[in-house]
Parts: structure tokens; sequence; C-alpha cells
């Protein structure tokens, strides 16, 4: 079991971006992947998961490195459904859970949300990839994300962090597996719970439903919404939506509903979680 453990944000956001490359996609920055892969050694991976994930040439190791190095195509098809949908995020608290890259996240805080948290299981994930991205999109630009979609996309260079840091001061980053995080949430003071709670290719692994299930259940508030992006069906894991629906009916505390299926490719679908006896 990995231990909960919250990240500090670094007083001086240059060091964040250091050595960092940044791409752009659907109007977001992102750290360059393969120029992490080179460069990320050391205390920057004291877990090794970079090493041990390019030379196995795997994107999950389980128990060890949960491929939040990667950008998955469920979290792209949950920003397109989010911005379908018009879901609300000002003055509201979001989690953004199994965040990876921290796009559902930083949706969010351009959205004006008043609390987001980041949580993956590696904590060399958060420092390398989903930290880099909050501040390269919330702070470098000064950017909204009404205007975001106009500007010029960023230059493939290394960034300086300019402008108001006043977005980080709305966030809080945390790594670890879910039941430890769950537990250092609910015993801070105030108890911490999320109106809204993203999560983006995280019901892969049937072993996991239970302690995803039970943070869901811990963390969410009691109107609040969890919206789930899942392939139908994880072949070689076993996981999927219909696995994942039927262990939620079984539980009986959440309703489910299935918001969209996108069809082209592997089948893929957008849930949305409410506690059963909400509005």
């Amino acid at each position: 079991v990995k231990a909960a453990k919250e990240h500090s944000i670094p007083q001086d956001l240059n060091k964040v971006l250091e050595n960092k490359v940044m791409e752009t996609i659907l109007g977001l920055s992102h750290v360059k992947l393969s120029v992490v892969e080179r460069t990320c050694s050391g205390d920057a991976d004291s877990e090794g998961i970079v090493s041990k994930s390019v030379s196995s040439h795997s994107d999950l190791i389980p128990g060890v490195y949960e491929g939040g190095l990667k950008i998955w195509e469920c979290t792209f098809d949950l920003m397109d459904y989010l911005s379908e949908a018009e879901i609300e995020f000002a003055n509201r608290t979001v989690l953004d859970l199994g965040c990876g890259a921290g796009l559902l996240g930083i949706v969010a805080l351009q959205g004006e949300a008043a609390r987001v948290h980041f949580q993956d299981y590696n904590s060399t994930v958060i420092d390398e990839i989903t930290l880099p991205n909050v501040v390269a999109n919330c702070i470098s630009e000064g950017r909204s994300g009404k205007d975001r979609k106009a500007s010029k996309p960023p230059s493939k260079r290394p960034r300086k962090a300019e402008g108001s840091p006043d977005v980080l001061s709305r966030c809080r980053f945390f790594s670890g597996e879910w039941s430890q995080v769950s537990q250092l949430l609910s015993n801070s003071k105030p108890c911490l719970k999320y109106d809204i709670i993203l999560t983006s290719e995280t019901i892969y692994n049937p072993d996991y439903y239970s302690a995803l299930h039970d943070t869901l259940a811990q963390l969410l508030a009691g109107n609040g919404r969890v919206y789930l992006a899942s392939k139908v069906h994880y072949f070689g894991v076993g996981g999927g939506v219909y696995l994942f629906e039927k262990f939620i009916e079984d539980k009986n505390v959440f309703r489910t509903s299935l918001v969209k299926t996108i069809d082209q490719g592997l089948q893929r679908c957008i849930m949305e979680i409410a506690f059963k006896n909400s509005c």
C-alpha cells in the first residue's frame, strides 16, 4: 500500500518548469513525455518509475506505476463532455482523481472552481508532470479558459513562470493509494468533501474497485457528482464500464447513468455517479 503524501508547491515556480519542454493539445499545455524520460532520474524519480516504464516498455506495472505519465484517450472524451454538457465549476470544490497530466483539473481551474485537488498514485507523476502542467497553463500565460483557444500555441521551449500565482492557492497535490489519500483528506479539518470528482481510465482493474468505490463514498459531497470516463472493456486486465456498474449496483450506495457513448475505435463511455439519496 503506497502511503499518502501531500506535495508542497515550490515558492520559485521557475524551478517547476526547469528543463521541461511543453507541447499543446486541445489548447492546453503539457509536459513533453519523451524529454521527461530522458532527463528524469535520481531524486526527481525516487520511485524509479520512469526508468522501469521505459525499460519494460510498459504503461502499467501494477503496484509500482499506474500509468500516470501518459495522457490516455478517455481524458479527451471527458474534456469534450464537460464542455458539451456545460458542467459548472464556478465556486465548486473539485478532485481530479488519478489525475496523471492533470488536464481535467486544469479545465476545472479555468472554469473558476473554488478549489481543485489533484491525486495520482505516483509521486513522480505529481512532481514531474501534474504540477508543471498546472503551472504552465494557469500561471505562465495568465490565460483563462475563454481566451486560450484564440491564443497562439506555446512554443516547444522551456518556459518561465510569469504572472500571478493566485491560481495555485486554490490547488493541492497528493500522491498515494486511494484509500490512504482518502484517509488523509477525511482526517483534515474541516473534513474535505468534493462537489465534483473527475476521473478517467481508473476502472481498468477490478481489483481496485473496492478502494475506488469507498474513496468516492468518503469524499463526494452529499449532492455531488462523479464524472468517470472509461473504455467499455479493458482487454488483458478485465475491467470496464459494465463490470464497474454491476459492482456499484451491488454496493447499493450510488446510482449511475451512462451520459455519453463514443463509438469511434474502441467503444468508450462517460458515466455520471451520484448518491442514491441525492437531489
